[in-house]
């Protein structure tokens, strides 16, 4: 086995779409957009007979004084108990990160949170981290049942929702290009209704340029008389799918548009071979606590939650980041200014990522 950098895109994504640990964040048109907003992409691979067997794409960021913050999400694309491939793909990586000047290596598995989890990164010399940067718990719906089984298992007042909008004349259809201007208003729309962080309108125009070959991508719209109510950015690697982006307008809300665009995502998802759709994101809490409280929040990711429990899906918790640390001091100055920053921020909480 030897490790390699210098990958043809096509060749990376074909492995990471066929790896059951591939993720729509470890494809190299994650990569080419993360490029146009701060981060450089590199990609190592450990291959045997000049097969891709495991690898991952790692995001570099420089900071002042020249050192770098190394960050693989969802990765590495590797059976890691399997020590075999993970220490050897572990060690080209570290090469490339000392090489590069990082002064820490972030990884966020696509692994379910374990003890047994924890235990294997601590083995490969990670340490957990004190923050995610994608959302620990989310809900994601079985897909491999039919449409009616799969409507059957949502709640009634979702399917309810879902059979309105289309009683009540919202037309759904799949947008292209020119349209990702209409997911960008209906975002802005939502961030200030529901007080979420929203991204740039060229970060959302640049994701579907670079995650839209292959059909990896779709924008769903949901209209009412030409006017749009409602949109749904989704992604699929393999035979997994996700919820990235989604908003709607203020306007005609008894139509229950929402429903409607959200279900025709996770129709062309099963249509596409895909057996989950991850609906990305909701409060890192117990789902005793969850339905314990949904009712009485709007704060933060709780009408997400509010919303994306109706689909019937099952709550999972990921292991969260890990930390494999190149330099201990300015790891703990890191540290240190993450948390004051943390205290003294007023960002608003984010949905995608």
């Amino acid at each position: 086995m030897e490790i390699a950098q210098q990958i043809v895109p096509r060749e990376w994504d074909a492995f990471v779409e066929t790896h059951p640990s591939g993720h729509i964040l470890q494809t190299s048109g994650w990569g080419l957009l993360k490029e146009g907003f701060g981060w450089q992409a590199r990609r190592v691979a450990l291959q045997a007979e000049k097969q891709i067997v495991a690898g991952t794409q790692i995001l570099l960021r420089r900071l002042p004084g020249g050192w770098k913050l190394a960050y693989v999400p969802k990765g590495p694309v590797v059976d890691l108990a399997r020590p075999d491939l993970t220490q050897v793909l572990l060690d080209g990586v570290h090469a490339v990160c000392r090489a590069e000047r990082a002064f820490v290596l972030k990884i966020e598995p696509d692994r379910p949170d374990s003890a047994a989890m924890a235990e294997r990164m601590a083995g490969y010399g990670f340490v957990p981290s004190a923050h995610s940067i994608q959302p620990r718990r989310t809900i994601l719906v079985d897909l491999t049942e039919s449409e009616d089984e799969i409507l059957m298992r949502m709640k009634s007042k979702t399917r309810y929702n879902i059979r309105l909008a289309g009683r009540k004349g919202v037309h759904i259809h799949s947008g292209d290009q020119k349209e990702i201007e209409v997911l960008n208003r209906l975002m802005a729309v939502t961030g200030e209704r529901n007080e979420f962080g929203v991204h740039s309108a060229t970060y959302y125009r640049r994701a579907y340029e670079n995650l839209n070959p292959d059909d990896r991508a779709r924008l769903w719209l949901a209209t009412y008389e030409d006017r749009p109510l409602a949109a749904v950015f989704a992604c699929a690697c393999g035979q997994k799918a996700w919820y990235m982006y989604g908003a709607s307008s203020n306007q005609h809300r008894e139509l229950m548009a929402p429903y409607a665009v959200q279900w025709a995502a996770m129709q062309w998802a099963k249509e596409r071979g895909c057996t989950t759709y991850d609906l990305w994101g909701i409060p890192d809490y117990e789902e005793s606590e969850l339905e314990a409280q949904f009712t009485g929040r709007s704060d933060g990711l709780w009408g997400v939650y509010r919303h994306k429990r109706g689909y019937g899906g099952e709550i999972v918790r990921y292991a969260g980041a890990f930390d494999y640390v190149y330099s201990k001091l300015l790891y703990g100055l890191y540290q240190l200014l993450y948390k004051l920053r943390a205290r003294s921020s007023q960002e608003r909480p984010r949905t995608d990522p």
